[in-house]
């Protein structure tokens, strides 16, 4: 299976999108989030992969009310919702969990509290969890991609192999929001290097880029996170669905 996963960015409620990860680079697209939700579950969205920008930037105010948009998606449309930014303890996931979120991102914590990913897939089940790796030239970087460390995304996704994850979510930082084209050598070759099912994000421009990604679904590419290329109109949500369904 390869899927489609359209980005809802939240940030003070609203849709939005960050070039590189910037606070300061910052597309407002949307005041209405559960309105974008509506219209990518109408084009064919199987999965949403939402995130809480001020999670991950540690507004706590902010980030309780993205948990409620979260609540109000999820009670509102017939949709699967990977959902992360600033789970950072066992309260943060249990309360992505009962707003709505039927998959978690846990991202810093992989690097910070190891031990929270595991307790997490005692608790929940490795279906329920995806690891984001995400990395700047092969390294990962945490905190709203803001801190820097020596681990690469490879060496952190076989960690987490080892303890039973079986999903990652690879950003290559440099990428995102750039529509430059995705990582997709690199993705399959993170797959390939850890045993993760692996979701490429960042880059994507095209039906082309879907259609690179997905000739390496065979070496453990699960799926692509699209976020401008949509609000901007590059590509249809509906069209790019199309082309993961098996033809008759």
């Amino acid at each position: 299976m390869f899927t489609i996963y359209p980005a809802i960015d939240l940030r003070s409620g609203m849709v939005v999108r960050l070039r590189q990860g910037d606070p300061n680079r910052q597309t407002t697209y949307s005041e209405d989030p559960v309105a974008i939700a509506k219209r990518w579950v109408s084009e064919g969205a199987s999965w949403l992969h939402v995130i809480n920008l001020d999670g991950a930037f540690g507004d706590m105010a902010g980030a309780r009310s993205n948990r409620r948009v979260l609540t109000t998606i999820a009670t509102t449309l017939k949709v699967n919702i990977q959902f992360g930014g600033g789970l950072r303890t066992l309260e943060d996931v249990k309360a992505a969990f009962d707003a709505g979120a039927n998959r978690i991102v846990l991202g810093t914590v992989a690097i910070e509290e190891p031990r929270l990913v595991a307790e997490t897939l005692a608790l929940y089940g490795a279906e329920r969890v995806v690891v984001g790796l995400d990395s700047r030239d092969g390294m990962i970087v945490t905190r709203g991609w803001k801190t820097e460390t020596p681990i690469s995304a490879a060496e952190l996704g076989q960690r987490m192999k080892e303890m039973g994850v079986l999903y990652a979510l690879y950003t290559e930082v440099g990428r995102d929001g750039m529509m430059t084209g995705p990582a997709a050598e690199l993705t399959a070759a993170l797959a390939q290097l850890t045993g993760l099912n692996v979701i490429a994000s960042g880059g994507v421009r095209s039906l082309d880029d879907i259609r690179e990604l997905m000739a390496y679904a065979p070496r453990g590419v699960a799926g692509v996170v699209i976020g401008r290329a949509l609000y901007e109109g590059a590509l249809s949500l509906k069209e790019a669905v199309a082309l993961t369904r098996p033809t008759a």
